[in-house]
């Protein structure tokens, strides 16, 4: 008997959490200042949002990523959720 799985891992390879992005359309200071930094650190910073400004925050990457099978250098709102449920080490209560 095989055991079944409820995921597919071909639809999401493995994310190269160095490669460089920007967490844009978040006031910062009262400036809509874009944050330059790795993918890792973008997603955390994220995930430290208010509800307001996870809404409207933008993540672009340099190179595509391949989430659930479909690949985009653009995320946002719950396709950044989406993304951070693949974290290393990320806290559950989030």
């Amino acid at each position: 008997m095989v055991e079944g799985r409820w995921t597919d891992p071909t639809k999401t390879p493995a994310i190269d959490w160095t490669a460089s992005a920007a967490l844009e359309n978040v006031e910062r200071g009262g400036q809509d200042v874009a944050e330059v930094t790795n993918l890792n650190g973008a997603v955390r910073a994220w995930l430290l949002l208010e509800p307001q400004h996870k809404a409207s925050a933008v993540l672009t990457v340099e190179h595509p990523i391949q989430l659930d099978g479909i690949a985009t250098t653009s995320f946002s709102g719950e396709t950044i959720a989406a993304l951070a449920e693949h974290l290393p080490n990320v806290p559950q209560d989030r």
